[in-house]
This record gives C-alpha cells, structure tokens and sequence, in this order.
C-alpha cells in the first residue's frame, strides 16, 4: 500500500462530502482547495434506486455503471477532474459485502434486476457511454454468487457478522451477501481498476468487518493498491482490551497494510471530553492501545453512522465539544483527518436552529484549524502541559494548540522563544506571555517569522 496521502503543502485533511452530489461537488471544487482540504471522500459511486434516501447508496444494484440521485458516470468523472484542476484526491466509499434489498419486489438472486437490464437495452447508447467494465447484456451477478440467507442475531460472533445478512429485524430478509468466489473477485477488482483509470485515488472500505480477510485480501490485491490510499470502516466500541476490536478490528490490522477510522481514538476523545474525563488520557493514547498506529489511523469527531443511525446517536458529541475534538485531530499529529458534512440527512439541528452539520466543512473556525493542521504538519508533538481539563501541545517550531474543556476560564503561563499569534483568536501572544482562555475554547498559536502578525 502507498504511504498516507500528502499533496502540495502537506495538506491531507479529507472532506467527507456525504451525499453530496456529484456535480455539486465539482462546482465547489475551488472553494474546497481554499478552504485547505486535500481529498474529498464521495458516496458510492454505483447504481442504486434513485431515491434520495441516504441509505439508498449503500444497497448497490450494479457496479458496471454509476447511476444514482448523486449522478452518474459523466457526472463523476467531470468531478474528479475539476478535483484533480486543484490537486484534491479523490476517494470512493465502495461497498462489497452486499448488494440491495430487493425482496419486496422480486423473488430471484439476480443483479440488477429485470428492470433495469431492461432500461440498458432501451437506451444502448446512453448506457455504453456510462459503462465502466463488463457487457451490459449479462447479469453483474445471479443465486450463485450469494450466500445463503440468514440474519445476523450476534453481532459479536465473526462468522456471522461476516456471513449473514444485515437485516433490520425477523420480519425483514435482509441484505444479500455476496460469496468470495472467482466471479465476485474478478468483478469486484474490474470496478476499482475502472475507477482508478477515471483518477480516483482512495478507496473507504463500507461495512469492512462483514468481509473476511480472504475476501479483503483477494480484492486489495497489489496491483489494486498501488499508489492508492484505503481505509476500511471496522466500527469498534473501544480500544485494545474491547471485545469489537479483539474480534474484527485488530485481525483487519494483523492481515492487511490498509488504514481504518480510528474508532478507540474517537472512544478515548469522547470518554475524555465528559465531566469526570481527563485529558491526560490525549497525551498519547497510541502506547496504551486507546489509538491506532498515525500511519494506519483516519481520525474524526463524527462519521455518517452516528447521527444517521438511532443505535449510534448517544456518541453524538455537545456541539462545543465537538469543535473541540476537531482542534485536537487537526492540532496533534498523527493520522489523516476526516471532517464530515451533510445535507441535513439526520435532520439533528445546531443550537440555532440550522442543520447542524451541513456547513461545518466551512465554516470559519474549521478554516483555520485546517490552516493550522497544514502548516504544521508533519511537525513533532511536545506535551506542555495536560490535566483534567487542559491540554498544551507544541508542534516543533511552528505552532502550539491549546483546549479548555472546562466551564471556567483559565489562564496559561507559555514558555515559548518566539512570538506567536493566536489563528483562532487572531491576537499576538509574545515571549513569556500569558495565554488566557475562555471556557469551552480551543487556541492554535502559530510561530511568527515575519514582522506581521497572521491575520
């Protein structure tokens, strides 16, 4: 697997774009690059219904062409193409363990359905200039590439979770799972080498725990990962003594090179930001198994599973907090940074009112932290100081972070043998100054070489 994603400034901070469509995006394009991220992770790029409910995108109809209510095959490749006008990597949220739902309406294992061979032999010329791979006339898949159907009833046992249906009760017949069998490799790796012809340059691994490592292995095979950057989403509840990560996510680390969300961070970040947390527990969470390897990690505050799905909700962070576990991910080093936004999917709303996180990508405050976390990137982490509620990180010669987490304000004696401005709070802190910081508040103090303080 190639090294984590670095391009122009050392910039690798990943917007997840979830559920943007696919043109949207590509308008956006130049603000993204101003704003300083250095990838966009986009929805699955397949057929699926044309329905736009989220959940829609992740219940495939057929690789061989992207045609959804994101867009389609055009659609995405002039996305990545502007992207790539400004030097933004492109990843693709793919999803392999699984195809749709369908059993409301038919009865037969084969994908896409009837209807929808129906449509490609209507519009052949519309359809072959949307093809990524394969012939059209055939069948992406039929009975013989699934398993047999079983709902999953214990999401702690690993032979289940990877060879059962995700079903959303007795009543439901669930999600059918594909086989690892010649067939579904070979499709499988057609569609990723499609993409990477178009310039994608990442993949997400969706529902990565209900594959087995044999399936992984075959897909992400070397020719596969090559001057690729991938990541698998194994939702963990916790560090290394956790049951989850015992069972799914550490053999995922074991028998792969692959990156992952680094869920026993965000459960260290979270434990650590409630009233009786402390934040020494941030110091350096890596040596006491509560982080991933920073070569392995995606770090964030928030995916799409968690307010999009009730089951996950509780972990949904206090706004405040929220923006205060951003300073940390993108104020510490280590990892590749995932900043998520929506359209209002959850419809959970901010304090004021608004969808809480549909413009989070750029709001003002998420502008410089992601300022801060490019120019300093790379740069080594020193531990100033770390309580319950304060945590002081240097950053070599080039910046300083600095969280309350507290309901009080607090006053800090730095140390330092330059001056520095606040990026956050736009004020100078020079030699052997006193940092004063409000309650619930987050300053990243960038190194001043020039006679101008950073405005």
């Amino acid at each position: 697997m190639s090294g984590l994603h670095t391009c122009t400034g050392g910039a690798n901070v990943i917007l997840h774009a979830f559920d943007w469509k696919y043109a949207d995006i590509a308008e956006r394009a130049q603000q993204i690059h101003q704003l300083g991220y250095g990838s966009v992770l986009v929805s699955p790029a397949m057929t699926s219904a044309q329905n736009h409910e989220w959940w829609q995108r992740y219940q495939p109809q057929d690789y061989r062409v992207i045609d959804n209510a994101l867009g389609n095959t055009t659609d995405f490749k002039r996305m990545v193409q502007a992207l790539a006008h400004y030097d933004i990597w492109v990843y693709a949220d793919v999803v392999f363990n699984h195809m749709a739902n369908e059993s409301g309406i038919r009865s037969d294992l084969n994908y896409p359905s009837q209807t929808i061979m129906a449509q490609y032999q209507s519009q052949p010329e519309h359809y072959q200039a949307l093809t990524l791979f394969g012939d059209l006339s055939q069948p992406l898949f039929t009975e013989h590439d699934f398993v047999e159907a079983f709902g999953i009833e214990d999401w702690k046992d690993k032979w289940q979770v990877q060879n059962g249906r995700i079903t959303g009760g007795a009543s439901d017949p669930g999600l059918p799972t594909l086989k690892v069998n010649e067939h579904v490799i070979e499709q499988q790796r057609q569609y990723l080498k499609a993409l990477k012809q178009i310039g994608v340059k990442g993949f997400r691994i969706d529902a990565a725990k209900h594959m087995t490592q044999e399936h992984i292995a075959q897909v992400w095979s070397d020719d596969i990962v090559d001057d690729i950057h991938i990541f698998g989403e194994i939702i963990t509840d916790g560090g290394a003594t956790e049951q989850e990560y015992e069972i799914f996510l550490q053999p995922y680390l074991e028998h792969t090179q692959l990156g992952a969300y680094d869920f026993p961070l965000f459960s260290t970040m979270y434990q650590a930001f409630t009233r009786r947390g402390s934040f020494k527990s941030l110091i350096n969470p890596y040596c006491f198994g509560q982080a991933l390897s920073n070569k392995r990690a995606i770090t964030f505050a928030i995916t799409h599973d968690i307010p999009n799905n009730e089951v996950f909700q509780s972990l949904i962070m206090r706004e405040e907090d929220e923006w205060l576990a951003y300073a940390y991910i993108l104020g510490r080093d280590g990892g590749v940074p995932l900043i998520y936004t929506d359209l209002d999917t959850s419809g959970i709303r901010s304090k004021e009112g608004s969808p809480r996180w549909q413009n989070a990508w750029k709001d003002p405050r998420m502008a410089k932290m992601i300022e801060f976390h490019n120019r300093t990137h790379g740069e080594p982490m020193q531990i100033l100081k770390a309580s319950s509620d304060i945590l002081v990180i240097k950053r070599g010669n080039k910046g300083v972070l600095a969280i309350n987490k507290s309901t009080r304000s607090h006053t800090i004696k730095l140390n330092l043998s330059a001056s520095y401005c606040d990026l956050i709070q736009g004020n100078m802190i020079c030699i052997d100054n006193k940092l004063k910081m409000g309650a619930k508040s987050a300053s990243m103090l960038l190194a001043q070489t020039g006679s101008s303080p950073h405005k």
